[in-house]
């Protein structure tokens, strides 16, 4: 009886991930050295397979490797925003789409579970909730989907526009905005109109997000030190970071 084949994954490989999480989720920002002493404690690993995880990071465009210096996390730019946003509003409003014709009424149900929950921390301000939820509430469009490659290619996108899709301070202007948004989505999900969510889908990304990125970036020209001077432990020595996302 033939056996099946067995697959080995290398110690850095397993180490992408978290080290990806850790810069969607604001804990590593964009600018900053990235701490691999600090990582080595954390993950109970020496610094080689950190090193050769970043060297992986780096080459999917969300880290910089400096000579003599380490890795810092890329900052976004507004050609990046010019070339990947009009990509991520393609990939959301097919998402938006399928999810329409696939999702059960359990499946809807959830969503707008969620959502609701998102509500509850917007109206608290509990910014760092919100978030997580908001985040939530977009990966389920991908993940009712059913299209296991579009969701590969969504998370791609994702991390290289990490500094400007979830872990972004916006006015109350545009949180206003973006929550007025997300209720029409779970409306058109409600009503399976998958034209019109994916419509949403795509101007929602285009318009709010794409403004809140480009307010972005013009806060960290001036906010942002040219270059990190020394290794931080993720989450210490520093303001905690703000989290409101589109």
């Amino acid at each position: 009886m033939p056996s099946s084949p067995i697959v080995r994954h290398s110690l850095h490989e397993s180490l992408v991930a978290p080290l990806r999480e850790m810069i969607l989720q604001g804990e590593l920002r964009p600018g900053e050295k990235v701490p691999e002493e600090q990582l080595c404690e954390r993950f109970g690993v020496s610094r080689t397979p950190i090193r050769e995880a970043l060297k992986v990071l780096a080459a999917e465009g969300v880290l910089q490797i400096l000579p003599h210096r380490g890795a810092i996390v890329a900052r976004i730019t507004e050609e990046q925003i010019e070339e990947l946003f009009p990509i991520m509003a393609s990939l959301e409003r097919l998402a938006g789409m399928l999810a329409c014709t696939r999702a059960s009424d359990a499946d809807i149900a959830r969503v707008r579970a969620l959502h609701d929950e998102m509500m509850r921390h917007f109206e608290k301000g509990e910014e760092v909730e919100y978030l997580r939820h908001n985040r939530l509430v977009h990966e389920s469009f991908f993940e009712l989907a059913g299209n296991v490659t579009l969701s590969a290619f969504y998370q791609q996108i994702l991390t290289r526009i990490h500094a400007c899709r979830f872990v972004v301070r916006k006015s109350r202007e545009h949180w206003a905005a973006a929550v007025v948004e997300h209720g029409q989505m779970i409306e058109a999900l409600e009503a399976r109109d998958g034209p019109r969510l994916g419509a949403l889908l795509e101007l929602h990304v285009m318009g709010t997000t794409s403004g809140i990125a480009r307010a972005f970036i013009r806060r960290i020209s001036v906010e942002a030190p040219a270059a990190p001077t020394e290794e931080r432990a993720p989450g210490r020595g520093r303001r905690a970071a703000s989290t409101l996302t589109a």
